[in-house]
């Protein structure tokens, strides 16, 4: 049997090994695994398909970056949909950083000015982004909702708005970041990043897998805190009232 088949083979039956032990312990989760393995396998066919056209035609390149950031930014927008302006906040939060840090990249020489860097590189920093601000904008939303109390308290001791939602965005902010600091803190140790395994598999050596590695890590460290703390500031601002008062949202 060829590696490929014995590969789609496996994830199948993994896939499948999931969604049966949700079955078997009830939790209503089998329909949404085998949706989410069934929809994973097409995407990510047809993204091959077009990255090799990418890759034979360059110019393409910005096209497929801009419908990354689209995609992210849809994703993003819809987990804090309550709040007015989502979908605008979302992109600001994910293009901005994200964008902005690739281009420095590339600026530097850090990475080559080609498809085949540039894509890969972008895909993960605004992959880094949009989780970053749909973690950030989630916790804020329910602190909207569950924290409103606190808030109002604030305000009736004197306190503006903004001040009044400092804490709350401070927490939030924290909140999204815990992920990429323990998976940054653990690198190497606990897990295997996916661009090292990517670039070990891909036959490069393992100094220049780290090193790769740890450039899109600590960069992405960086975007991720950018994009938790331009969404802290849009919901700050999108859920400011006239008269210092604070947008009060229902789960």
């Amino acid at each position: 049997m060829s590696q490929p088949l014995t590969q789609i083979l496996a994830s199948a039956a993994f896939a499948l090994a999931a969604a049966l032990l949700a079955y078997r312990q009830r939790l209503g989760l089998s329909r949404s695994l085998l949706l989410a393995s069934l929809r994973a396998a097409v995407q990510l066919a047809v993204v091959g398909a077009l990255i090799a056209l990418v890759f034979r035609v360059p110019g393409l390149a910005i096209a497929f970056v801009a419908v990354m950031v689209a995609t992210a930014s849809l994703t993003a927008g819809s987990r804090i949909r309550a709040l007015p302006g989502a979908r605008r906040i979302a992109v600001a939060a994910i293009a901005l950083p994200a964008l902005a840090a690739v281009g420095v990249l590339l600026a530097v020489g850090a990475f080559a000015a080609t498809p085949r860097a540039t894509i890969p590189t972008a895909g993960i920093l605004i992959g880094g982004a949009m989780l970053s601000t749909t973690l950030t904008g989630r916790r804020l939303v329910e602190g909207l909702a569950d924290g409103i109390d606190e808030i109002e308290a604030r305000l009736s001791l004197g306190d503006r708005a903004r001040d009044a939602l400092a804490p709350l965005c401070r927490r939030a902010i924290s909140g999204a970041l815990v992920p990429l600091i323990d998976q940054t803190r653990s690198a190497g140790l606990v897990t295997l990043p996916g661009t090292f395994v990517g670039l070990v598999l891909g036959g490069a050596s393992p100094a220049t897998a780290a090193r790769v590695q740890l450039t899109v890590l600590l960069t992405l460290l960086l975007v991720q805190l950018l994009s938790a703390l331009l969404t802290a500031e849009l919901v700050t601002r999108a859920a400011t009232l006239p008269g210092e008062r604070v947008l009060a949202m229902s789960r």
